[in-house]
């Protein structure tokens, strides 16, 4: 056998390593969103149970390969050398993909992916072999394809879509009509049967869902438990309820966290049990097929017209496989950055009250907003006054927010556990198509909207999110379905060359987006947007201003060293820079300060002003210092002639009277020592002056041509916003001496 072969499956097996960790990247946010919302106990456990769910699930998962062995094209049709080209294009596809919507945090289909790469790459052979005329080929696209399984997906998406937003808005607010957000008292009455009901209804889904074809569960048990169902979902509700209500009664335990952390774990089974084919199928499906051929080989066949109709046969994976796969999940799940991406999307889009949003506003967004209040105020003249205001009186938020800051209550979280697992329950026991990260999201959509968690200040923002959110799904498919087409296609006309081609721009992407994931969390976390409670938690604020103050010295260095050497993609990267941390700044003053500043007491209320001052200084620091990226930038990315010896060795003395004054802030604020301060005005007194006088002598210079206008232009801009950019520095250091020290 040709050892091209041997490499291929090789690389099938590093790239399924890689698309474990890319997936469950992905996928973490179906099983951890709800109990990440609500603190239901602290990170690292909940990350520990979920650990335990994906170690159960591929130890019972079913390990059957038919989506990638037979699922969306007719092996029969194709050759051995042809369905290894299409496993290869499929897995270089699905790394990258899966990384692309890892990178900006936006959750889609592992399994829709798999599908259309699958089709992508076996219609892109099949035209191969359709138009080269190959002896003996099919010369009909459809004998290749088996499209009702892509048409099966897709209309999975549609229902899967609709009915669980649905459902997630009836339950939710149903739930909440019960109990309120005051739900302690009513709790104590109605919770152990609550908590019944949800873990009854996550016990089906894990039978359902987690054991249903598993090769450690015998048919006949699958028969029994089938036949016995609703029996066996009536003795759960009781033991359930019983064992809820002596936790909660005689052990004061809040079972609310019990019913949640065990809905994670079986989310998690599920994932683990029933998605696994989507990241290491193909790698199966591949050494499936290198042990068929090499049987051939061993009976003197030949491989070129070895047709590959063996895959349609059920195979059962090694439980090994399964096993390491788990726990490459498992590793992936504790030390993903991406990971934590992801779920925070769907956390921050489902979260109640205020705080930075994450995405803008687009009109379909601001339309159904306006429909929406229409509607709202059309039933609220149809409803009788009195039931209007008990209604009112019921989803009434209470003051203090959700417990410990979390970004919704417990209520809600089962509410999503709950629903989600009831409606992919219902979907494996009728055999109708469905994406579990479909129904996980669209459910905790929908109970967000039913809960007021989108209220006219967030509504527009948080539609726009699910708008982009659904839109990547539907990308996914056609991106999924064109990217294998094109990898395939470079596969099979470039053959090695083409493949190490492929694997070469996998290795490039999969880098730039690891470094582009990098920068964005270091923007996020250099402006961290923080919740807080209470107004003495104000004084943190501090350390941020410090390291703001901080970086700015260094980009504003960098930044004229960039153009000094005229390096274009360094003043990109500083202007791209700068200009996320203004952004972030200008959240942070719209959505963080202003609502804690409104929640202080009569006695904080100049220690509230100050703060405001505080950040409108830092965000007049970063104006001034983006203008200056952005200018540098502009001009060299224009290829205008560099600046002259005069400008730079100017610019030069600027930037080491500048820098010796940010030590100098920097120092006062991290010691709360203000003693200087006096003594920085005198310096930054004698600075203008400087100023003035450079100024002065370019305008009195000043060439007539057009380059030389265009340099000085730049030059009196640089120094125009680095004036700005110190005196509101002093300004930021004069309000922080007031804010620290109360005088």
């Amino acid at each position: 056998m040709d050892p091209i072969y041997y490499f291929i499956i090789g690389l099938l097996l590093v790239l399924s390593c890689f698309d474990l960790v890319v997936g469950v990247s992905n996928d973490a946010a179906n099983f951890l969103n709800s109990a990440v919302g609500s603190k239901a106990a602290p990170r690292r456990t909940i990350v520990l149970v979920a650990a335990l769910g994906i170690i159960i699930g591929s130890l019972f998962s079913s390990g059957m390969m038919e989506i990638a062995r037979s699922g969306v094209f007719m092996p029969a049709q194709f050759t051995f050398h042809d369905i290894m080209l299409i496993f290869l294009a499929v897995m270089l596809t699905d790394v990258i993909l899966l990384d692309v919507f890892n990178t900006f945090g936006l959750p889609t289909s592992t399994t829709v992916s798999i599908v259309f790469e699958l089709l992508g790459g076996a219609v892109a052979v099949a035209l191969f072999k359709i138009w080269s005329g190959e002896p003996g080929a099919a010369q009909d696209l459809a004998s290749y394809i088996n499209s009702s399984k892509a048409l099966a997906i897709i209309s999975g998406i549609f229902s899967s879509v609709f009915v669980a937003f649905i459902c997630g808005v009836v339950v939710m607010w149903i739930s909440r009509l019960i109990f309120s957000f005051n739900y302690r008292k009513s709790f104590k009455y109605l919770g152990a049967v609550w908590c019944g009901v949800a873990l009854t209804a996550i016990t089906y889904f894990a039978v359902f869902k987690g054991l249903k074809g598993s090769t450690l569960v015998t048919k006949d048990m699958i028969r029994h438990l089938d036949a016995h169902i609703w029996l066996y979902v009536c003795y759960s509700f009781v033991f359930w309820t019983v064992l809820m209500a002596v936790l909660q009664n005689v052990c004061k335990v809040n079972i609310l966290k019990i019913a949640v952390l065990a809905g994670t774990m079986a989310l998690a089974l599920s994932f683990a049990g029933n998605d696994l084919v989507n990241f290491i199928g193909v790698f199966m499906a591949g050494q499936s097929s290198m042990e068929i051929a090499s049987a051939a080989v061993a009976q003197g066949m030949d491989l070129s017209t070895l047709t590959m109709g063996g895959l349609t046969a059920p195979v059962t994976a090694d439980w090994r496989y399964l096993l390491g796969a788990g726990l490459i999940m498992v590793l992936a799940l504790m030390f993903s950055k991406k990971a934590q991406t992801v779920t925070d999307t769907e956390v921050n889009l489902a979260r109640q009250g205020g705080g930075v949003e994450r995405f803008g506003s687009v009109p379909p967004a601001r339309m159904m907003v306006r429909y929406a209040l229409n509607a709202s105020r059309v039933v609220e003249k149809i409803m009788p006054a009195s039931v209007g205001r008990f209604i009112e009186k019921r989803f009434q938020p209470v003051p203090e927010g959700p417990d410990n800051g979390a970004s919704f209550d417990l209520i809600r979280a089962s509410v999503n556990l709950t629903v989600a697992a009831l409606l992919i329950s219902l979907a494996t026991s009728l055999k109708l198509p469905l994406s579990t990260t479909y129904v996980t999201f669209m459910v905790a959509m929908g109970s967000s909207l039913a809960d007021k968690a989108w209220g006219r200040d967030s509504a527009v923002y948080r539609i726009t999110g699910v708008i982009t959110v659904i839109s990547g799904w539907f990308f996914t498919a056609f991106a999924a379905f064109t990217m294998c087409c094109m990898v395939a296609a470079c596969i099979v006309y470039g053959g090695i060359f083409g493949i190490i081609a492929m694997c070469a721009l996998a290795a490039f992407l999969l880098l730039k987006s690891a470094r582009l994931h990098r920068r964005r969390t270091q923007a996020a976390e250099l402006v961290k947007g923080r919740n807080y409670a209470d107004a003495s938690s104000l004084s943190r604020y501090n350390e941020e201003i410090i390291e703001l103050m901080k970086r700015m010295a260094e980009i504003y260095e960098m930044n004229l060293e960039a153009l000094n050497v005229e390096d274009r993609k360094r003043l990109k990267k500083l202007r791209k820079e700068s200009r996320g941390i203004r952004r972030s700044l200008g959240d942070k003053m719209a959505m963080e300060v202003m609502p804690v500043v409104r929640e202080l007491r009569d006695g904080e209320a100049d220690r509230g002003k100050r703060h405001v001052q505080m950040v409108e200084y830092a965000t007049s620091v970063f104006e001034s210092l983006s203008n200056i990226t952005t200018a540098s930038h502009a001009y060299i990315d224009n290829n205008h002639e560099g600046l002259d010896m005069e400008h730079i060795e100017d610019l030069r003395k600027m930037n080491n009277r500048v820098s010796s004054l940010y030590p100098r802030f920097r120092d006062m604020m991290e010691t709360n020592d203000y003693s200087g301060l006096d003594e920085c005005l005198d310096s930054i007194d004698a600075l203008d002056e400087e100023f003035a006088e450079a100024v002065k002598r370019q305008i009195i210079l000043r060439a007539e041509n057009v380059s030389d206008m265009r340099r000085t232009l730049l030059y009196l801009n640089l120094l125009n916003e680095t004036r700005t950019m110190i005196r509101k520095v002093l300004l930021l250091a004069k309000v922080q001496k007031k804010f620290v020290l109360g005088c």
